[in-house]
């Protein structure tokens, strides 16, 4: 029973709407003596609310974070649902203990605890990679929420830009509002802006349109990917950023930190981006996209790292012109996997790994042959783990085999909850696939079961450790794979 009420509360969003759900629980409270079947005649009307006041129990605590960050619209469901029971309270007095856990439950998600307003009182902060604070960059992460207010920057065809502090789940509308607001006021408009829309532009030139209803692009945007604010008529002279297309060569920051120091960072980053993610946002993810009532913004921000670690590697190694130092930094990415994979962060891991194999470093020849025996045969096992053939099976082996605290690699779990989803009908005529819902919550509680227990977090401030923390929080990375391959040419031209 309890792995049923589990499988319903994790996968409802599937198949039923909050809404209705909601309503349908204060139906069955509220509603007067009914008997529906053989298993209901075994109940009395008492025994049948409180089961129904249980499920919503545990409905308001699996989307505890979810229903506060909605504000109303979702506080009011326990005060309803309490004026309901308080109906039934004279012909059911065995409901007295649940009427004061709704009240208890009506002034969680209405007046926060002391603790979590505390939380709440955040910086408007600025997000991830677009826009940069050091002193931001070293504070522990918190889960994003919709009403985060943050700092972005908003670009212009000339690439000029103006700084806009919006709510993180604010309409694109909203958005080209205060862009347009600002450039009224720009010394470097002599005319006004007319009707704008907004562009993403990755570094390599590709053009992404939003629409005015469009809600939460910022998680949305890859690596290097911009937002630009312009008439129609000016979408198609929009390029990317200068910096996006040009590089300088140099050596690497790499060289004087330690593999060890600079694997923790990642360890512990990817600890605290992993720990913000709520579990439905998974489901949410693959299931509803853009329709979803939670946007899976903690998620995507996932990801977003998953794609900037395998970018970093190839981007300091190619970057870096002497033969000897790069055959250097080949050995401390191999060194620094291996000590990923030790501390159980397999994101980190297989993101270096998939950022050494990145065509533009594995044509390197002479790179490679100047790597010690040792190293090779050691990346050429990791090869193998992320090696995609049997359903990736080298990589099930490895994770099955370990135990919490672990981080997995997070796009081959949306991957496997992907084929789940689209190999199996969600309805069988009228009826939900409950089988497939069950499939679902399990995967999901295997996350669940990755964050048990806590990663141990180390709080040293040495000078030198700050530096590395806020290096690995905020890397600076090309993914424009034309341009890594450029660059791997001239290290390397196809003839040598």
């Amino acid at each position: 029973a309890e792995t049923l009420l589990d499988d319903f509360m994790l996968t409802h969003p599937i198949f039923l709407t909050a809404d209705r759900l909601q309503f349908s629980l204060e139906a069955q409270v509220g509603g007067g003596e009914r008997r529906d079947g053989e298993a209901e005649a075994s109940m009395s009307a008492a025994e049948r609310k409180q089961a129904v006041l249980n499920m919503a129990f545990r409905y308001l605590d699996t989307y505890r974070e979810l229903l506060q960050e909605e504000g109303e619209r979702s506080n009011s469901f326990p005060k309803e649902l309490y004026m309901c029971a308080v109906q039934e309270l004279t012909r059911y007095p065995e409901l007295v203990e649940d009427v004061l856990k709704l009240q208890r439950w009506s002034e969680i998600l209405h007046c926060p605890s002391d603790e979590e307003k505390e939380s709440r009182k955040k910086q408007v902060r600025p997000l991830f990679r677009h826009f940069r604070r050091i002193d931001a960059c070293l504070q522990p992460r918190e889960a994003f929420r919709g009403s985060d207010e943050i700092f972005c920057r908003v670009y212009t065809p000339d690439h000029s830009y103006v700084t806009i502090r919006s709510r993180l789940s604010c309409r694109v509308g909203e958005i080209l509002a205060l862009v347009k607001e600002k450039l009224q006021y720009s010394e470097d408009q002599p005319v006004l802006p007319g009707n704008l829309i907004l562009v993403a532009v990755t570094s390599a030139g590709e053009k992404a349109v939003f629409r005015p209803s469009d809600e939460a692009v910022f998680t949305t945007l890859g690596v290097n990917t911009h937002l630009f604010a312009c008439e129609p008529s000016e979408l198609d002279s929009l390029l990317p950023l200068p910096e996006e297309i040009h590089w300088t060569p140099g050596d690497s920051k790499l060289h004087d930190m330690s593999a060890e120091e600079v694997a923790n960072q990642l360890v512990v980053f990817d600890w605290e981006l992993f720990s913000c993610v709520h579990e439905v946002e998974f489901i949410c993810y693959v299931f509803h996209g853009e329709q979803s009532r939670w946007r899976p913004l903690n998620l995507e921000l996932v990801l977003q790292r998953c794609s900037e670690v395998q970018h970093w590697v190839a981007t300091e190694i190619l970057q870096c012109q002497s033969l000897p130092k790069r055959i250097q930094l080949l050995r401390k990415f191999i060194k620094i996997a291996a000590l990923c994979k030790q501390q159980q962060d397999l994101l980190s891991f297989l993101a270096v790994v998939l950022g050494l194999d990145n065509p533009a470093v594995s044509r390197l020849r002479l790179t490679w042959e100047g790597l010690p025996g040792k190293f090779r045969k050691q990346f050429q096992q990791f090869e193998s783990i992320a090696d995609p053939s049997r359903n990736h099976k080298s990589y099930r082996d490895l994770i099955t085999s370990l135990r919490p605290p672990l981080i997995p690699f997070t796009p081959l779990l949306l991957k496997d909850l992907t084929f789940l989803h689209e190999s199996c009908k969600t309805f069988h005529g009228e009826f939900v696939n409950f089988e497939k819902m069950h499939k679902v919550a399990e995967m999901v509680r295997t996350i669940r079961r990755y964050r048990s227990s806590q990663l141990a977090i180390d709080t040293e401030t040495s000078p030198s450790h700050l530096q590395t923390k806020a290096y690995v929080r905020q890397l600076q990375v090309i993914d424009n794979q034309n341009l890594l391959f450029d660059m791997s040419c001239k290290l390397e031209p196809k003839d040598t």
